[in-house]
């Protein structure tokens, strides 16, 4: 009977880990603000999830080995080349800011609850992280100016791993003062053992795995598999060598791993997700199953004044001090000091340490979770409740997002990407033929290198001043699936996609259905051979101004049989895509872009419609 209960347990965690990802994709917020509110539900509330009962002992050492593989993938989005050309605002906040954050948070700790030095200023460490799994999906919702964009995005990617290992070696410092017995000379000793025992296991770890993955040595499908385990075997030595080293050990592996040259880490990146929705979601929900109304309770207005500090005082002194004497208008500023929500990395680390702190015999430290899921909540429920209202009424949200997610870096979305571009509309091509990213970049275009339908997408993809889907990838599979992923963020209406080819729609039981409001790009002749083939025999975009003395009808007359309509412009620049069940109808002023193939044109034609043609270079 206890078997089954076990079973039905682990059970109910999956599939309320899978719900909580889901409606929070759904719902546009950080899926850990689900994860955490139903773990509350399942432990304190109904009493139905009881973790150390169902765990024991193998818990502390699951919840060690999950921070493990968060701090290791966090810090894998550290590469070196990228913080050097961060902006000057974005390299303050992630260094002077963090240190101005941590002291009043610390202090404000100390003063309101009363902790111990020690666990107040641990507690400031855990709470300086943002992180981008809570910032990307509140940006998304906000859509700020690039600006702030950027640099709330690029802080939160490298203040994870920063704030992680300023949170280890706070905890190394206190572990290592009360096993000094008081002794200066020994604590320090002790600490700088942590430090070098991390450092050295750590590099020789990321360096071996570096080696392994740059030659070769191991078939790309055990690639994912072996990183998980010596991240494993890395955690397990370090602290065989010094007692809590591991963390700082895999934080020092992954950011060697990250920056190697010629070693590609995308697909353990990519890895991480199926352990994400799984592993590190059931640890959340378990997590705040652990934690007590009583301790809530416990910290009663102390609590709400922390989080008040954090939110009010701690974050804008933070911006303050990293954007002195920048460009930056007092609006955007004002907008960067209130966006700063608390993530996974935060709720991991307090409660591993507050685990272990328990056991080192410091009772204040049950109140470190509690304290930390609070900041969470606090910050992700105003934060993502008012912060489009307050960028619309400070005027530093994007107007209009008007720009174009292009699925595929061939040769013809990127014709479509310089075309779009010089009509000053923003374009973002996605694809995960390296090949063809790397001749987008080399021709000037902005570009993701990756699965669109990715967690990693989800993080790194900024769509900020991106309204519309243009899904024109070879794969129809992949279009269909696009368009389906992002159906919430940009509305049916604004999904284009290729016609799948003939011999793919004919095999109807393989065939992926678009959503409700998607339409199909240009024409229900044309897919992406079509164009392809036109591409290969010379076809070049091209732009053509309507007038009362060439109209639609002269147009057509012109290029039939040989273009195909993509786009028109209306006289306010306003765009409009040629769609199979929807064709817009030029008239004077507007201007249509179109693939078109160099032929043989009557000379009257030629002569009515040569000065109308604008070649996209």
């Amino acid at each position: 009977m206890i078997h089954e209960e076990i079973l039905i347990t682990l059970t109910g965690i999956g599939l309320l880990s899978i719900a909580c990802q889901w409606f929070a994709w759904w719902v546009k917020l950080p899926a850990i603000l689900f994860l955490l509110l139903t773990g509350i539900a399942a432990g304190p509330l109904t009493g139905w999830l009881q973790p150390d009962k169902i765990f024991g002992d193998l818990l502390f050492p699951m919840v060690s080995l999950s921070v493990a593989i968060i701090l290791f993938e966090g810090s894998l989005t550290l590469k070196l080349d990228e913080i050097r050309g961060l902006t000057t605002i974005v390299r303050r906040m992630v260094t002077v800011g963090v240190l101005v954050t941590w002291a009043i948070i610390s202090l404000t700790t100390h003063w309101a609850l009363g902790f111990s030095w020690e666990l107040s200023f641990l507690f400031g460490a855990v709470a300086v992280v943002t992180g981008p799994t809570v910032i990307v999906p509140m940006l998304r919702t906000v859509r700020p100016t690039s600006r702030i964009s950027n640099i709330l995005r690029w802080e939160g990617i490298v203040i994870d791993p920063i704030g992680a290992i300023l949170a280890v070696l706070v905890f190394e410092f206190i572990i290592a003062s009360a096993t000094g017995g008081g002794a200066l000379g020994h604590t320090l000793l002790t600490f700088g053992k942590t430090l070098l025992i991390g450092f050295i296991t750590g590099a020789l770890g990321g360096y071996i795995l570096g080696v392994i993955l740059r030659n070769h040595w191991l078939p790309e499908y055990l690639h994912n598999v072996a990183a998980l385990t010596l991240v494993f075997g890395i955690f397990t030595l370090s602290n065989l060598g010094q007692e809590e080293s591991g963390l700082l050990a895999v934080t020092i592996m992954g950011m060697l791993l990250a920056n190697m040259k010629r070693v590609s880490v995308d697909n353990i990146l990519d890895f991480k997700e199926s352990l994400s929705v799984l592993l590190i979601s059931g640890l959340f929900i378990i997590l705040a199953a652990r934690t007590e109304f009583a301790q809530f309770t416990e910290l009663g207005i102390a609590g709400i004044i922390v989080f008040l500090v954090i939110q009010f005082v701690a974050r804008p002194s933070k911006v303050l001090v990293s954007t002195w004497g920048s460009s930056l208008k007092w609006q955007e500023r004002a907008l960067l000091s209130w966006i700063a929500p608390r993530g996974i990395v935060a709720a991991a680390v307090a409660a591993l340490f507050a685990l272990k702190l328990q056991q080192q015999g410091y009772e204040q430290a049950a109140l470190l979770v509690p304290l930390t899921f609070m900041v969470i909540i606090g910050t992700v429920v105003l934060q993502s409740a008012t912060s489009r209202s307050i960028a619309r009424w400070l005027g530093v949200a994007e107007p209009e997002a008007k720009g174009f997610l292009v699925i595929g870096a061939n040769p013809f979305a990127r014709a479509v990407g310089r075309a779009l571009n010089d009509k000053d509309y923003r374009t973002l091509l996605v694809d995960s033929n390296w090949d063809n990213i790397r001749v987008a970049l080399m021709e000037g275009l902005n570009t993701y290198y990756g699965n669109p339908v990715s967690e990693h997408a989800d993080r790194h993809i900024d769509l900020v001043g991106i309204g519309q889907l243009l899904a024109l990838s070879p794969r129809s599979e992949l279009n269909a699936l696009t368009t389906m992923r992002y159906h919430a963020e940009f509305g049916g209406g604004n999904l284009l996609a290729l016609k799948p080819s003939d011999e793919e729609d004919s095999t109807d039981k393989r065939k992926i259905s678009m959503p409700k409001g998607a339409k199909i790009l240009f024409d229900e002749e044309v897919d992406y051979n079509s164009l392809s083939a036109m591409m290969t025999d010379g076809a070049e975009i091209r732009s053509t101004n309507i007038t009362e003395k060439f109209d639609m009808s002269d147009y057509n007359k012109k290029y039939y049989g040989r273009s195909v309509p993509l786009f028109a412009f209306n006289p306010k620049g306003r765009i409009f895509p040629f769609a199979a069940d929807v064709q817009p109808s030029p008239g004077p002023g507007w201007s249509v872009m179109a693939l078109v193939l160099n032929g043989d044109e009557k000379p009257e034609d030629k002569e009515a419609g040569q000065q109308h043609d604008e070649k996209q270079d």
